[in-house]
């Protein structure tokens, strides 16, 4: 797809928002420093930074979800203050959050009426839903219950839902991290209609080639204050991350490692969801040897939750062989059985999951490596073991925090994976099984976690690598596997596969050919 339009060859137009010296401080934490910005109509504008740069907050302020402690937004040239999220949707800004509100049990028109300020007929939300739908090549059954939707799907629904509120300003905020390849090529079609219509976009993304693709203009984000501006499409990624972070993002390098015995054995695996809505598995088989990394690509809902689950002990099995850790029937032992195996876990979830939200960090560590460490000694807890290793976490990962113990939910996202992930990997587990270990990460953070992911197997551990980011994969691991509707494709070497078969594999395409050549073994 062309890029867009060079803004040289027409007259600017005047900005539909303006934000002149936006500032909010949490305590005597200053998120927002000062931060101009003006958004056009018909323009892609970009919002880059590093994880804690100050961009969630800065979206907060622009949608009234946060009022500003200091400077002054401007709606079509005229001061505004926004009392909440409704007073700025009836100004026309709307926003599509990368987390989906959706309830799983009602159609598509319920869910949307839900989101929607004006009450309206279900019936009649039904048919301009379709309009607006049909206009932006977004096909949507209004009568569809949500949960039988994929997730490309249930994106539609939140953008559909946005456009509903005929917006003049639409933020999106890390819209294709759920998405196949070919679905985030029509999503970037339907935002360059958008933006031909006259609308002004604020696009967040840590996707920098997506950035260079889309957006004519970047507003750069760092500890807060605005560090630069520019023309994406005139730069590089090695320069925006560059200019993002400070300094250069090194890409994770792969040393020579020898790849030894299996440390993860999974042999017809077939398994119902606790859920109802849940994916059900069938007949997965898998291996993943000492020395290497084997990744597992797919869009999520296609039974990543279940098979990590499964593999964890969360979700015990009746069948023990069905699952063996270092030579040992696993499938019937517990996560901390599993854990004194060698074996070691990140889930996808941050908040809730793998941390306890208003738990200290330490607490959080003491939660996952009593039973293996030594934070532990003659039953009692060692707290200075505990709060020695948050400092080793800290310092290894560059986890970034106000004071050296706070609760897990003070941390920013990107901060919080760095803990969960350090946590697990300073353990030096014989087995690492981890779950989007890049999610919502900047270039530096997630380089340095793919590296450190690299250096574990380096070292004579097998990683399984579960990521909806097929560059990721594609960059670390030695072999890659995709789930679709609960299966498991052989894994392939990375040598062998090329990123359009991985997507025509997550998108549902090529799987009796596959099956029907490579057969159903690991």
């Amino acid at each position: 797809m062309a890029p867009p339009s060079d803004p040289g060859q027409t007259e600017p137009s005047p900005p539909l928002f303006q934000g002149r010296g936006l500032t909010k401080r949490f305590g005597s934490f200053t998120a927002n420093d000062a931060i101009d910005l003006d958004l056009a109509g018909g323009e892609i504008h970009a919002l880059l930074g590093e994880n804690g740069a100050g961009k969630s907050t800065l979206v907060k302020l622009i949608t009234g979800l946060l009022q500003p402690d200091g400077g002054q937004m401007m709606w079509r040239g005229a001061p505004v203050a926004f009392a909440g999220p409704a007073e700025a949707r009836m100004r026309g800004i709307a926003a599509v959050s990368q987390h989906f509100a959706l309830f799983d049990n009602l159609t598509v028109a319920e869910n949307v009426a839900l989101g929607l300020d004006a009450r309206a007929s279900v019936r009649k939300l039904s048919d301009e839903l379709e309009r607006v739908a049909q206009r932006y090549g977004l096909p949507l059954d209004p009568k569809r219950e949500v949960w039988r939707l994929s997730v490309g799907e249930r994106q539609r629904i939140e953008i559909v839902r946005a456009l509903l509120q005929d917006p003049q300003l639409l933020i999106l905020d890390e819209p294709t991290a759920v998405l196949t390849p070919a679905e985030a090529d029509r999503l970037f079609e339907v935002l360059e209609q958008l933006r031909a219509d006259g609308r002004a976009l604020l696009y967040i993304s840590h996707k920098l080639e997506e950035v260079r693709r889309l957006a004519g203009t970047a507003t750069i984000l760092r500890g807060g204050r605005v560090v630069g501006r520019c023309d994406p499409r005139l730069e590089s990624t090695a320069t925006l991350a560059r200019m993002m972070v400070g300094s250069d993002v090194i890409a994770p390098k792969q040393s020579i490692h020898t790849i030894g015995a299996p440390r993860l054995s999974v042999t017809g695996l077939t398994l119902p969801p606790d859920d109802q809505h849940g994916v059900t598995l069938r007949d997965i088989a898998l291996q993943v040897r000492s020395g290497e990394i084997v990744g597992i690509a797919g869009v999520a809902g296609n039974g990543q939750d279940e098979l990590f689950a499964a593999l964890s002990g969360e979700t015990v099995i009746d069948r023990e062989e069905a699952i063996a850790i270092g030579g040992t029937a696993a499938g019937g032992l517990t996560i901390n059985q599993r854990r004194e195996l060698g074996a070691a876990f990140v889930p996808e979830q941050r908040l809730g999951h793998a941390t306890v939200p208003t738990m200290s960090l330490s607490d959080n560590a003491l939660l996952t490596g009593h039973g293996t460490g030594n934070l532990v000694r003659f039953g009692l807890v060692d707290r200075g073991a505990t709060l020695a290793l948050v400092d080793r976490v800290t310092e290894t990962f560059d986890v970034r925090k106000a004071r050296r113990d706070p609760e897990a939910a003070r941390l920013s996202g990107g901060n919080l994976q760095k803990f969960i992930v350090g946590r697990e990997i300073l353990r030096e587990p014989g087995l690492l099984i981890v779950d989007q270990p890049s999610w919502g990460l900047d270039a530096g953070a997630a380089g340095a976690i793919r590296q450190a992911l690299l250096d574990l197997s380096a070292k004579g551990a097998a990683v399984l690598v579960i990521s909806q980011d097929l560059d990721e994969l594609i960059e670390i691991a030695d072999r890659i596997a995709v789930m679709f509707h609960g299966r498991l494709s052989p894994p392939r070497p990375v040598s062998e596969i090329g990123r359009d078969q991985l997507g025509l594999l997550m998108g549902g395409s090529g799987w009796q050919t596959t099956e029907a050549r490579d057969g159903a073994g690991a």
